[in-house]
Parts: structure tokens; C-alpha cells; sequence
């Protein structure tokens, strides 16, 4: 595989193994071939929050992908990097319209599904709720988004969302579908083109390899 080449120096990756925004920066290095260390940050323990992390990613979230002496947070941020320096197996075709559809279907995960279940809003909403009203929140809205990613790809998608190959559309919706169903029991069934994109994404070694329960960091039990 290959390696940055600042200095042969391997690429890091401050990862969570449950982060959806970290599985998906994963998924992207794997694809790339591309080696990393990989660096845990226990986002339970609030790791993110010290000072030395904050150096690296100031408003302290994960992921933070170092490459020599480019460091950069954000997973949409940093897989365009990867897309532009390391241009092995795009992560976007060279048809615009399909470029276009894969940007939409990637923000609408990242936008409009991601904010509400994150760590720290649901913690929050938990505060000012039920823990039980929280869940349902969150389920509320990854379902609002999966109904729009149904209705935008239906045109598109192949083996995988805009066709038979993957691209950046998949890296979003791989961590985001294995999260409503294994962390949120979101019913699928009324999801059928997102529950068969599940299991196409299941036989690609790129995706098995980024799955949370394969990290380090990932509880034993």
C-alpha cells in the first residue's frame, strides 16, 4: 500500500472507533491504499477536550488526519485532501452531474442527519429531555435523511450509490446506515436501496476493515 510521502512519513489518523465521521476518514485511507497509525482518542474520556489534542483540532472533534506537516479535522475536509494528493481510485467520477449527486447525498449526511446524533448534542438534548425522547429525536431525523437519500439516488445508484463504482456518496452513507442499525435499531425496511447498499458495502474489504468493532480502541466485548 501506499504511504505519505512527506519524508516516507506514514499518514496518522486521530480516530474514535465509534465516530461515524472517523469511519468514514477510514474507509476513504483504506480504499486510497493507503497506510496509517492509527491514534485513539477516547472521546468518553474527553481526550478531545485536553489541551494537547486542541492543538491539533480547536474546537475538538474527531477526526484529525496529520501528513507531515498538514494537519486537518473535518471528514469532508480531509477526504478532499486524500482526493487531491493521492488520486488513486477517485472518490469522484468525471461526470458532473454525478459528481454533483455525490456531494448532495454526502452533505446530506453530513448536514442534515450527523449533528443530531452526535456525542456531545445528545448528551445535551438528554440534559434538557428524556433519554427516551433523545432516541427518538435522533432516529427522526437519520430517517427524514435516509427518505431523502431514497428519493435522490433511485435515478442513480448500481452495485453502489451512483453507479457500479464506489465513490464519495458511499464513504457517507456506509458509517451512517451502520450507525442507524446498530447503534439506533432504525427500522430499514423502509429503506430498501440503502439496506441493499448496506450489504454491498459489506463484501468490500475497504469497508470491512473501517467497521468500529475492528479498531483498536473498540471495546473487547
Amino acid at each position: 500500500m501506499a504511504s505519505g510521502d512527506d519524508g516516507n512519513k506514514k499518514l496518522q489518523l486521530y480516530s474514535y472507533w465509534r465516530s461515524s465521521c472517523s469511519h468514514r476518514v477510514r474507509i476513504g485511507l483504506n480504499f486510497k491504499g493507503l497506510e496509517y497509525e492509527y491514534k485513539a482518542v477516547n472521546v468518553l474520556k474527553r481526550e478531545q477536550h485536553t489541551p494537547e489534542f486542541k492543538k491539533l483540532n480547536p474546537i475538538g472533534y474527531v477526526p484529525v488526519l496529520v501528513d507531515g506537516d498538514v494537519v486537518l479535522s473535518d471528514s469532508f475536509a480531509i477526504l478532499m485532501y486524500l482526493e487531491e494528493k493521492y488520486p488513486q481510485h477517485p472518490l469522484l467520477p468525471s461526470d458532473l452531474k454525478k459528481k454533483a449527486i455525490n456531494y448532495q447525498a454526502a452533505n446530506i449526511v453530513s448536514s442534515s442527519i450527523q449533528p443530531h446524533q452526535n456525542l456531545a448534542g445528545v448528551k445535551y438534548a438528554e440534559e434538557k429531555i428524556s433519554a427516551d425522547e433523545c432516541f427518538s429525536w435522533v432516529k427522526f431525523h437519520i430517517g427524514n435523511g435516509f427518505a431523502a437519500l431514497e428519493e435522490l439516488l433511485k435515478d442513480y445508484a448500481g452495485k453502489y450509490a451512483t453507479g457500479d463504482d464506489v465513490y464519495l456518496a458511499d464513504l457517507f452513507l456506509a458509517p451512517q446506515i451502520y450507525a442507524a442499525i446498530k447503534r439506533f435499531n432504525l427500522d430499514m425496511s423502509k429503506y430498501p436501496l440503502l439496506l441493499r447498499l448496506h450489504g454491498a458495502y459489506s463484501e468490500l474489504p475497504a469497508f470491512q476493515n473501517a467497521m468500529p468493532e475492528k479498531q483498536p480502541d473498540a471495546p473487547s466485548s
